[in-house]
Order: structure tokens, then C-alpha cells, then sequence
């Protein structure tokens, strides 16, 4: 019964380390769901769950091999893994569409990716800065993509 509870246990060694967890675990899932949010708003593909579900699984990556006591230099090549690899998820929400140069989701996998840095952010710690980053992306998505909507169609009504 002690190998279980300690396989159970194990980087959860007392309570200061299970709340920063589990703080750390819920500040990357209320991030991730507010950039999803704004997706879903936006009637994006990759939107409440996708944004959520990346940014809680880049934290969870970086919280277990702290916690395994992974090195610097192993941390930084881990964030390396996840930046590709989110890349790669990136990739599969772009379409080109037509004969013309036309490009659809770049945006979509631009957010996939700022929340996998939402993710690794709350992960090694620095939950601030990950709610710096939330405001950020939200600025941009929605903002941003207002002002750009009201020029595409002045243009177009020119």
C-alpha cells in the first residue's frame, strides 16, 4: 500500500507543492478557456476546448518534469518539443482555399500556439505573466480583428 500512495503522491511531497499545483493546473485551465472563449465567439475551429485543452497540457508538461527534477537545460529542450509540436497542430487548422493566394487560419494557429506560451508560462510559474499574456492575445484577437474587419470592408465597399 506505501509504493501505491507513493506513486500517487509522488511531486506532491506536502501541501505547499499539491496547492501550487493545483493553482498552477486551474489558473492554465481559466486562461486557456478565456482565449478559447474569444475563439468560440469568433465561431473559430479550434475554440473553448482545443485553446483549453493546449494550454493545460503545455503547464501539466512543464509541471511534471519540475517536479521530476528535470534540469534547466532539460526544461528548455522540453519547451522546445512543445513549440514544434504545437506547430504541427497549427499547421492542420491552415487552408489555402482557391487558385489565388488566399490563406484561412493563420490567426487560429497563431492563438493555438500563444496558448501553449499561456501553458508554459502558468507551468514554470509565472501565472502573472501568463494573465499578461491572456489580456494580450484577447487584445489582439478581438480588437485587432475588429479594426482589420472594418478596413477589409471599407476596402471592399470602395
Amino acid at each position: 500500500m506505501d509504493v501505491l500512495w507513493e506513486e500517487l503522491t509522488r511531486g506532491l511531497t506536502n501541501r505547499h507543492d499539491f496547492g501550487r499545483v493545483i493553482i498552477r493546473l486551474l489558473a492554465a485551465t481559466l486562461l486557456g478557456a478565456i482565449v478559447g472563449l474569444e475563439r468560440e465567439r469568433a465561431r473559430k475551429s479550434a475554440g473553448l476546448r482545443t485553446q483549453t485543452l493546449v494550454c493545460v497540457g503545455t503547464a501539466a508538461l512543464i509541471l511534471v518534469a519540475s517536479s521530476a527534477g528535470l534540469s534547466n537545460e532539460g526544461l528548455s529542450r522540453l519547451i522546445q518539443g512543445i513549440i514544434t509540436g504545437i506547430g504541427f497542430i497549427g499547421a492542420g487548422s491552415i487552408l489555402k482555399v482557391g487558385e489565388e493566394r488566399h490563406v484561412r487560419g493563420l490567426t487560429t494557429a497563431a492563438s493555438v500556439w500563444m496558448t501553449a506560451a499561456i501553458g508554459v508560462s502558468v507551468g514554470l510559474g509565472t501565472v502573472g505573466i501568463a494573465a499578461l499574456l491572456t489580456l494580450l492575445a484577447l487584445i489582439i484577437l478581438a480588437l485587432v480583428g475588429a479594426v482589420e474587419a472594418r478596413a477589409e470592408k471599407r476596402e471592399r465597399d470602395l
